[in-house]
């Protein structure tokens, strides 16, 4: 045998989907010269026949289907002219960008309340002045305190949260010359402490889980 008749992987074409083996995409290669148009259906779909078998238990799953001819078409650069059940993807479509998503959040720059914030406010708003509605916005506003402290430092001012909530709501609550006082910072981060006392405790557990019992 001669050395140089050997062929290495560096010298040979790169494979578009390398899943699939140099075999295949040679299989590919063959498909897209064959000029009888009937032929060329035939072995496409030997070809297909072939990709399913590697995933048995998706083969006849309509949606994978679909991908395999997806795949076949990437694998014969777009060149394969075949009769397929599904629309012919083309390049410009594989190469089509996404819109992007509009961010849920009407306003970005107080994440950190969340968009349940922005919701209960807007149930607050619908309701009618009174008992009721004014527990409600007291219930929100110490939400809304408890998410900053989460997200932000360890104390903060309640005119802070009532001029949050003034601006979130659109001017329809207006708290900033409210006599309310909101919870106390220290309550609101009473149960984040305790969870790093627990998870302190974990470890003593942890070492005690060696020991015989007798």
């Amino acid at each position: 045998m001669d050395i140089n008749d050997l062929e290495y992987n560096t010298e040979r074409e790169k494979l578009i989907i390398p899943e699939y083996g140099r075999h295949l995409q040679k299989m590919i290669n063959y498909t897209v010269a064959i000029t009888d148009r009937e032929e060329r259906n035939k072995v496409a779909k030997s070809i297909i026949a072939v990709m399913g078998n590697l995933q048995p238990h998706l083969r006849d799953v309509a949606e994978f289907q679909h991908k395999l001819w997806d795949q076949l078409f990437i694998m014969s650069d777009f060149k394969l002219d075949v009769d397929t059940p599904f629309p012919v993807l083309t390049k410009e479509k594989l190469q089509e960008r996404p819109d992007p998503l509009d961010y849920p959040q009407n306003f970005p720059k107080y994440r950190f309340y969340g968009n349940n914030i922005k919701r209960m406010i807007d149930v607050a708003n619908s309701w009618e002045e009174g008992d009721l509605k004014n527990a409600l916005t007291l219930t929100i506003a110490n939400h809304m305190k408890k998410c900053y402290l989460n997200w932000n430092k360890d104390t903060v001012e309640d005119s802070v949260i009532f001029n949050h909530l003034y601006e979130l709501s659109n001017g329809k609550i207006n708290m900033k010359d409210s006599k309310e006082d909101l919870t106390d910072s220290t309550n609101l981060l009473r149960g984040k402490k305790k969870k790093h006392t627990s998870s302190s405790g974990g470890k003593k557990n942890y070492r005690s889980r060696g020991k015989k019992r007798y």
